[in-house]
Parts: structure tokens; C-alpha cells; sequence
């Protein structure tokens, strides 16, 4: 079938733009509800507490050494890195880049939770499916339709 064209691009070009967008909007209301994390950082102190009650030892030591001495910026830079992320993803800017970093966001947040350790990743909307997601954007997000750069 050489010579013909199934439009299979373009398709998956409007689909990886779509997905995109739902992942905008999801990481947009995850950083609205995080947003208090800015006045006041003991929030996220007391998630990395509760945490740390049952965490596994790579995870303790990462709680212990990385996340609790650094809340004060964490407690900043999660919201509006969230945020950032929701409104890239929506306008289509450097989707490839921001995916990737947030891909490796949200897998920080898995593991300081010790959710990689639980089956309930597996089923968790918030898990595979963010993930996956996040990782096809990365690999595959280039010249989306509808989007303010086109990398």
C-alpha cells in the first residue's frame, strides 16, 4: 500500500493534543488545590509525616534527607510547578520538555509516597494512567495541532 495515506499522523497528532489538554486541566486543579501549600509549607510537612510512617527504607531515606529539609521551597514550587505545567500543556508550549518534567514530577511524588510500592498504583487514576500519559507527550508531542510553539 505504498503511496497511500491513512492520515494515521494527523490523528494521533489531534489525539496526543487532545490528551494534552486533559492533562492540562487535571494538573491546573491539582496545583488549585495545593495553593495553600504557599502561606503555609506545614501542609506539605505533615503529607511527608504521615508518609514517613509506613514508607520503605529508600523512601524513608529520600523523606528524611531530600523532601522534609527542603519544604519550604517544595511547598512553593509544587503548586506553581503544577500550575505552570496545566497552562503549557493547554496552550501546546514546549509540551515535549513540560511533560518530561512533569513526568519526572509526579513520579518524585509517587515515590515520596511510597505509592510505587502499593498495588494501588496499578489502579489508581492517578497513577499508570498520568504517567503513560505524561511519557507519550514526552516521547511524541512534536508540531501538535493547536499549539503556541511548534518544537
Amino acid at each position: 500500500m505504498q503511496g497511500q495515506s491513512t492520515g494515521g499522523g494527523r490523528a494521533g497528532a489531534y489525539g496526543l493534543r487532545a490528551l494534552a489538554l486533559m492533562l492540562g486541566v487535571f494538573f491546573i486543579f491539582v496545583g488549585l488545590g495545593k495553593l495553600a501549600w504557599f502561606g503555609d509549607s506545614s501542609i506539605l510537612a505533615e503529607y511527608l509525616k504521615e508518609w514517613l510512617q509506613d514508607a520503605a527504607p529508600s523512601t524513608r531515606w529520600y523523606i528524611e534527607t531530600v523532601a522534609v529539609p527542603g519544604v519550604p521551597l517544595f511547598a512553593r514550587l509544587v503548586p506553581l510547578a503544577e500550575l505552570s505545567t496545566g497552562v503549557a500543556l493547554i496552550l501546546g508550549f514546549w509540551t515535549r520538555l513540560v511533560a518530561a518534567l512533569a513526568f519526572l514530577m509526579v513520579a518524585n511524588f509517587h515515590f515520596a509516597r511510597g505509592f510505587f510500592y502499593e498495588w494501588e498504583f496499578l489502579t489508581d487514576g492517578v497513577g499508570l494512567p498520568v504517567l503513560g500519559g505524561l511519557m507519550a507527550l514526552a516521547l511524541g508531542a512534536s508540531r501538535l495541532p493547536f499549539s503556541i510553539s511548534k518544537q
